[in-house]
């Protein structure tokens, strides 16, 4: 399956991760985001790493991550 990384698009699971930031009250941890959308903390973190190179996510503290508002845009699309 992959993370994702390669492919220009958003995967299912990519989508489930940014959804799950964007109802956050502020920076959440991959555990939170987890619980959220059902996928494994592992996996989780791997569309964390895809979705920060491709500017949908930030991280502005240690092991804490956002969406960016490039990342609300990709929702909505």
């Amino acid at each position: 399956m992959g993370c994702g990384c390669k492919t220009g698009g958003l995967s299912d699971e990519q989508k489930q991760v940014l959804e799950a930031m964007a109802k956050c009250d502020g920076p959440c941890a991959s555990k939170d985001i987890a619980a959220a959308t059902g996928l494994e903390t592992k996996a989780v973190s791997c569309r964390i790493t895809a979705l920060k190179k491709k500017g949908y996510v930030g991280s502005p503290a240690r092991c804490k991550y956002e969406i960016t508002s490039e990342g609300k845009t990709a929702i909505k699309a």
